[in-house]
This record gives C-alpha cells, sequence and structure tokens, in this order.
C-alpha cells in the first residue's frame, strides 16, 4: 500500500522540509506534499486529502496541535508529530488528542521511516484491507486460539488492571512486544501514552538521556530541554525492550527510578515524580545472568513481579494458520495485491516448519512471498522462502546465488535483491530478511565503499 500514499510534511524549518521530502520521497510513499505552516498545511488537508500527516509542534501561525485538532475535522489520517521543544504536556496532550506518534528531535530518519511505516500498516487495516483481531483490545492484534496463548492472554487480562511490573520473555519474535500493548490496551492506562524504548538500539551513551532526559546546557549540543521516555510515558506504560542489554550503570539508575518513583534530568535541579507502568521484555535468561553478575540482582527482582512467558510459534502450530492469513491480508493490502489464502501445500509447508525467528520470521515470509509472487488466487508452496527449502525462484537463480559462491556474496546477493523488489525502502527490506535497519544500513556502507551503485538510487 505504501507507493499509493500520499504525505503531507507540515513543518516551517525548510532546510528540514527539504530532508523529509527526500527522505521519504524514496519509495516509501507516492507523493510527499509540502506546507510551511499549519495554516498551508489546512489548505493542503482540504485539497489533496493526504493519507499520512507529519508536523512539527511549534510553528508560527498556528501551532501543531492547534493544526491537528482543526485537521481532525476535515480528516483522519494518522498524524506524526516531530519537535525540538517537545514538554510533557505538549506531549501527553497530543496523544491524548489521537496522535499516531510522537518523535523529539534530533532523531534519526530511520526511526521517522519506521514510524510512517507503521502508519502505512495502520491506515490499511482501518480502511478495512486487513483483518480486525479476533480477541483483544482495539488496535491491538494478538492473535492466536492454542492453550498456549490462550493462556499468556488470560494471565495478560489478569495484570492488566494493576500497575505491577510485568517481565515478558521468549525468544525473539515470539510477539513480546504485541503482548505489552495488549496489557496497555486492557489497562486503565489505556487513554495514555503507550513509549516503547528498544533497549539494545540506542548507545549506552545516549540511553540515559533518552530515558531520563536532559536540561538546556547540560552538555554540548544540549541546546534545549528534552523530557526523556519516561515523562512522556506519563500516567500511561513504558516498554524498555531488551532490558537484558543495559549497563550496569544505567540498571543502577533505573532500579532508583522504579523505587522512588522519580526520575532526575540530566542536568536537572530537582526529581520529577512519576505516575508510570513499566514492562520490560527480554529475550535472555536473566536469572542466569544474575548469578554470573551481568545484571542486578535487586532490579531483577524489581522487574519480575509479574512474569510472563511467550512460548515460540513451534510450540503453538496450531496458530500458523490464523497468523499466516492475518498476514497475508495485511500486506496484500499495503502492496495492492491480490491474494486469498494457502494452498494445502504450502500450509503445510509453513506448519511443519521449526520457526527460529518465530512470528517475526513468519511475517517476513508471508510478505516476501506477497511481495514477490506472481498474481494468482492462492500461494503456493514454490512461493515459500525459508532456511534450508528452494522456491521457484531460487531454482531460476533469480536471487543471483549460484555453486561457488561464498556466504557473503550470497548475503550481498539476497540483500540487494530484496532492496530492489521493495524500489529501496530500507525499512521494508530489513524487515524482510529479519534484520535491524542499522545493520542493513552498515551493509549498504560496506558495499558502497567496494564500489556498488545502487538502481533505485538513481531513479
Amino acid at each position: 500500500m505504501g507507493n499509493s500514499v500520499r504525505l503531507l510534511v507540515v513543518e516551517d524549518d525548510p532546510h528540514m522540509r527539504e530532508a523529509l521530502n527526500e527522505v521519504l520521497s524514496r519509495g516509501l510513499v507516492r507523493e510527499v506534499l509540502l506546507a510551511g505552516d499549519g495554516e498551508e498545511g489546512l489548505e493542503m488537508v482540504k485539497a489533496h486529502s493526504p493519507d499520512v500527516i507529519i508536523s512539527d509542534l511549534k510553528m508560527p501561525k498556528m501551532d501543531g496541535l492547534t493544526f491537528y485538532k482543526r485537521a481532525k475535522e476535515l480528516t483522519s489520517a494518522p498524524v506524526i508529530f516531530i519537535t525540538a521543544y517537545g514538554t510533557v504536556p505538549i506531549a501527553v496532550e497530543a496523544m491524548r488528542e489521537g496522535a499516531f506518534d510522537f518523535i523529539l528531535k534530533p532523531f534519526s530518519m530511520d526511526v521517522l521511516e519506521e514510524a510512517v511505516s507503521r502508519a502505512i500498516r495502520y491506515l490499511g487495516a482501518k480502511k478495512g484491507r486487513s483483518p480486525a483481531p479476533k480477541e483483544g483490545p482495539k488496535g491491538v492484534n494478538f492473535l492466536g486460539e492454542s492453550p498456549a496463548i490462550s493462556k499468556v492472554k488470560r494471565l495478560a487480562e489478569r495484570v492488566a488492571a494493576s500497575k505491577s511490573t510485568v517481565l515478558i520473555t521468549g525468544e525473539s519474535g515470539t510477539g513480546k512486544e504485541v503482548v505489552a500493548r495488549f496489557i496497555h490496551q486492557l489497562s486503565p492506562r489505556k487513554k495514555g501514552p503507550f513509549v516503547a524504548v528498544n533497549c539494545a538500539a540506542i548507545p549506552d551513551t545516549l540511553l540515559e538521556s533518552e530515558l531520563f532526559g536532559y536540561e538546556k546546557g547540560a552538555f554540548t549540543g544540549a541546546v534545549a530541554r528534552k523530557p526523556g521516555k519516561f515523562e512522556l510515558a506519563q500516567n500511561g506504560t513504558i516498554l524498555l525492550d531488551e532490558i537484558s542489554e543495559m549497563s550496569p550503570v544505567l540498571q543502577a539508575k533505573l532500579l532508583r527510578v522504579i523505587q522512588e518513583e522519580e526520575v532526575e534530568r540530566i542536568g536537572g535541579k530537582g526529581p520529577v515524580k512519576l505516575d508510570v507502568r513499566i514492562i520490560a521484555t527480554t529475550n535472555r535468561d536473566l536469572e542466569e545472568m544474575v548469578e554470573k553478575g551481568d545484571f542486578r540482582e535487586d532490579l531483577y527482582y524489581r522487574l519480575n513481579v509479574i512474569p510472563i512467558t511467550l512460548p515460540p510459534l513451534r510450540e503453538r502450530r496450531e496458530d500458523i494458520p490464523l497468523l499466516a492469513q492475518f498476514f497475508l491480508e495485511k500486506y496484500s493490502a499495503e502492496n495492492d495485491r491480490h491474494f486469498e489464502g494457502f494452498t494445502e501445500e504450502a500450509m503445510e509447508v509453513l506448519t511443519s516448519y521449526h520457526w527460529p525467528g518465530n512470528v517475526r520470521e513468519l511475517e517476513n515470509v508471508v510478505e516476501r512471498a506477497v511481495v514477490i509472487a506472481d498474481e494468482k488466487p492462492l500461494l503456493d508452496p514454490n512461493d515459500i522462502f525459508l532456511k534450508g527449502r528452494r522456491g521457484k525462484e531460487s531454482n531460476k537463480g533469480a536471487q543471483g546465488i549460484t555453486a561457488g559462491m561464498t556466504v557473503r556474496e550470497m548475503e550481498k546477493a539476497l540483500i540487494l535483491k530484496t532492496l530492489e523488489e521493495v524500489k529501496g525502502n530500507r525499512t521494508k527490506a530489513a524487515e524482510l530478511l529479519g534484520i535491524t535497519t542499522r545493520t542493513l544500513r552498515n551493509k549498504l556502507a560496506e558495499y558502497r565503499a567496494e564500489g556498488e551503485k545502487f538502481p533505485w538510487e538513481e531513479e
């Protein structure tokens, strides 16, 4: 669906406006509209009916919140706010008003691309082109009917009403963040913000300021006050994803935040009281890390008040048909394709596979099939690409892989072929490949250094 999306950027800084235009025009959306202030943005909403809106918050003539409130009378498009002047009251008000996401400057373009991709997926579901979840609160697709996943759902439903800290464990790709959002949406905090922080994706030198915020002048480059993720989650829920990757120094500071229910910005003169529900996730054995001295025992017990363990997909195989059909309809809608389901043989391939990457791997496999397969009613086994299994494309050498190639050459061929298929959209390519956008960016940098040129960047 991404290539059919019209996106509006409302930003008073011309340099930022052009930077956003350049990044978002690289195949992520069909058309990017630019407005220099809220008034011009409203005129463009009336004239062009954008599907997604990105807006600054602090602008002349009309601030971002006023623009948003007036734009809501004209459109239901998801709105992503960006600002260098964010404060907790503005962030909370934006989210209460229904903002889709809130990103503080400075931010990486990968973060923005991911937010826009999520908005596009949300848009497809909202227009009825993805099935509504059969269970769970609105907007959370926590799918599954197996005994193992039903047990998890019942536990999540029971703990949602409390403020107790939850520790969700499970292999990578099992859906830990989905469960966290499920709990939030069932809780009394559902009207408050849900703020997710990937502790593994942010360098230790930046994670402290991301979590706790800082005051203007606290260090070189701190040109304005920036509230941390804990403050942005006020009256809502904060998800600390991959908590096991947090450094010992930050573990100690997090422990104090949990104990005192307050946070102190870097360079701040006093603490800020918090009313935030904490959910942490990890794919590692924290008890073993505690025994080895790699994770604080006192923090572990503070986090592990309510433990929830997610089963791997191989232990809930009866959920595979439901999940596969959901992903098929979701990505068929996003890519304007018209697949109805799977042949019995294709479903047998899916249900018999061991799924080391769990639900995330299943999603990537189905999305890859939707993007690459020939148009027809049902996907067949030749459209399913799994580790150790060959589909029709590998038989034809469509991935550029031949006998005698090194593993690195095969990896490069697969990465470049995937990027070609998605017209250079790095976020989507990373999802299909099952890697992070950072890893993909580093691989591309290596290839550029070798003199590789990418056709999608020359179009």
